[in-house]
């Protein structure tokens, strides 16, 4: 049995639906699997859940790579911080902090371990749980302009959707 599948066992009763996406988000789509497991890990690790990260992990690495694995930590924790300040300026809405210099390190973004759509991609899956529009948008219009197509953002968003709710039914 996979760590998925064990995972989706331990799933209550009340969330027999997300169970079953789980299974769905995290099969054949638009994204290969290099994509598909650096969302689902950086989207896990945002949620910080323990067991859902203990499972996606176990499973990533029988799939992927240390350099997605590395990505998918990256990801999520440029976009903890990313989403938080830019979320902010957008909320607010002042001229003068839009002017400001963010000043945050966040270098890793034009240098990541695998490509740069890929750990975009991861990057987007995770603002969009963190519901940071100006992230969102810049996230979008890089995978796109870098070749992926509105399937591949839609199939991350809904990896993103899926580990956000399983996180929630591991804590009923």
């Amino acid at each position: 049995m996979s760590t998925i599948d064990a995972l989706r066992a331990e799933l209550p009763p009340a969330a027999k639906d997300i169970a079953l996406n789980l299974g769905s988000v995290l099969g054949p789509s638009a994204l290969d699997d290099r994509q598909r497991w650096g969302v689902a890990i950086a989207c896990a690790l945002a949620t910080r859940s323990a067991p859902l990260v203990s499972a996606v992990q176990g499973e990533a690495a029988t799939r992927v790579g240390d350099d997605v694995l590395d990505d998918a930590r990256a990801a999520a924790s440029l976009m903890a911080m990313n989403n938080v300040y830019y979320r902010f300026r957008h909320l607010v809405g002042k001229d003068t902090y839009a002017k400001k210099p963010a000043r945050l390190r966040m270098s890793r973004i034009a240098q990541p371990r695998t490509d740069k759509v890929t750990f975009e991609l991861m990057c987007l899956a995770v603002s969009a749980m963190n519901g940071c529009e100006v992230c969102i948008k810049s996230h979008e219009e890089v995978i796109v302009a870098g070749g992926l197509t509105d399937e591949h953002v839609h199939d991350a968003v809904r990896i993103a959707a899926t580990m956000t709710a399983a996180a929630v039914a591991l804590s009923l």
